[in-house]
């Protein structure tokens, strides 16, 4: 089953994701525990065989080893983050056009819906019919690439059984010849039949038949998509090469890594310890990535983080027969809803949104700036000439958001920044300006 921890961390706080460690399904832990017990298994039985059985020449010579796997493995020389992490991206863009290449019903149940009319049995049976023969290519498609699925319907005879198809459609199945995978024949089914309710005037035009034949042809690709997707693999040689290169780094760090006698003098050994902490955790990171890219490179497996194909196989025909049968005209009554005569239309909020749920609209950057020459008409006036506002304003009455007087203090800050330049008091303007801002400011 997928694992889903969205509400988790649906909202950013102190220590949101390190709650997530803690889990064991779907976790790097499960996936990675296996090889990381058999890493520390060999590094301690190297590190034994080092201390405790070599003679004191076989340590001379084994330490000279160790110094030169170690070179190797604190350099470049072996590219393993470039050649890995650009294996794991190409590997999960091919894991998300996997999933969004899934054949979902919906476009396709409510074209058949609203466009294959006829209350009666003959309507409802060619609408059941279309939606049956595009989940039966779905269902023939799924169980060519996903394990889940193929255990669910081992045969023919359980897809019958299942009511995806009838024993008629299993002989019109068989009885065409061809190497390859037929999962397009129910498809064909569906274009013909769609023909046939067109000329019996179920279908009550060419439109409505061309609408229904596009989601048809897109419903189609997704399921090809889906089938070359299980075709075409990452080539072999660079899951090789991204294998060979991860596990040969660690073998070289099994040697290279050791703990040498400090009391020699090797660089970079002035202590000795048991456990390479660090060592340990680059092959917590670099394995778990590896395993990572091996768990998502195909998600039609039974993995704890693969596709749920049968449960989407379960949805897909639920509610696309609903779609095209049970809600086959049959609407609510339609009367006036509860605004009918508010002005504006105001979206209405529960009691349990709070205080802070409807926030104000965006009306653009620059909606509410102020002391902008284009959004405060008189601001040229003010600029030419300037009296104190007692006897300018007097008795004003504020009519306007942008009014001159009432925004005093941020607009004379504003002039006040553009009159005065570093090198003194901008010559366009006088004095007697500045100062008057000045007063204005204090009132």
């Amino acid at each position: 089953m997928t694992v889903s921890y969205s509400l988790e961390v649906a909202n950013a706080r102190f220590g949101g994701f390190s709650k997530l460690l803690f889990r064991w399904r779907g976790s790097i832990y499960r996936l990675l525990y296996k090889e990381f017990l058999v890493f520390c298994a060999l590094y301690a039985f190297v590190s034994v065989f080092y201390r405790y059985t070599l003679t004191s020449r076989q340590r001379d010579l084994f330490e000279r080893i160790a110094l030169y796997c170690d070179h190797f493995t604190n350099t470049n020389f072996i590219p393993v983050s470039f050649v890995l992490g650009f294996y794991v991206t190409l590997a999960f863009n091919r894991w998300w056009g996997q999933y969004t290449s899934f054949p979902l019903p919906d476009n396709l149940m409510m074209v058949v819906s609203g466009n294959v009319h006829g209350r009666d049995e003959r309507g409802r049976l060619l609408r059941r019919t279309l939606m049956r023969y595009a989940h039966l290519s779905s269902v023939l498609i799924l169980r060519s690439i996903s394990t889940r699925v193929r255990k669910r319907f081992p045969s023919l005879e359980h897809i019958v059984d299942a009511g995806f198809m009838t024993a008629k459609d299993v002989e019109k199945l068989e009885s065409l010849n061809s190497d390859f995978n037929k999962y397009w024949m129910p498809l064909t089914w569906f274009s013909n039949l769609a023909a046939e309710a067109r000329e019996e005037g179920r279908v009550r035009n060419d439109v409505a038949l061309k609408l229904l034949m596009e989601e048809l042809n897109k419903y189609r690709a997704k399921c090809s998509l889906l089938f070359h997707y299980d075709w075409i693999s990452i080539p072999l040689v660079y899951t090789q090469v991204v294998t060979v290169a991860v596990y040969s780094f660690f073998a070289f760090c099994l040697i290279g890594r050791q703990f040498l006698n400090p009391m020699k003098g090797y660089k970079d050994h002035k202590i000795d310890l048991y456990v390479p902490v660090f060592t340990l955790l680059q092959f917590f990171f670099y394995v778990g990535w590896l395993k990572v890219a091996e768990l998502i490179i195909n998600p039609f497996g039974e993995d704890d983080d693969d596709f749920e194909t049968n449960q989407l196989i379960d949805r897909n025909f639920q509610v696309s027969m609903l779609a095209v049968d049970d809600m086959y005209q049959n609407l609510p009554p339609t009367v006036r809803d509860k605004h009918w005569a508010a002005a504006g239309s105001p979206a209405p909020y529960s009691q349990t949104a709070g205080p802070g749920a409807r926030t104000p609209a965006f009306m653009g950057s620059t909606y509410d700036m102020r002391g902008g020459v284009t959004n405060h008409a008189g601001l040229g006036f003010f600029l030419q000439s300037w009296d104190p506002p007692s006897e300018k304003l007097s008795g004003h009455q504020c009519e306007t958001m942008n009014c001159l007087y009432c925004t005093k203090k941020p607009l004379c800050l504003l002039l006040l920044s553009r009159l005065i330049k570093p090198t003194g008091i901008n010559p366009k303007y006088s004095p007697n300006l500045v100062s008057s801002l000045f007063i204005f400011l204090l009132i």
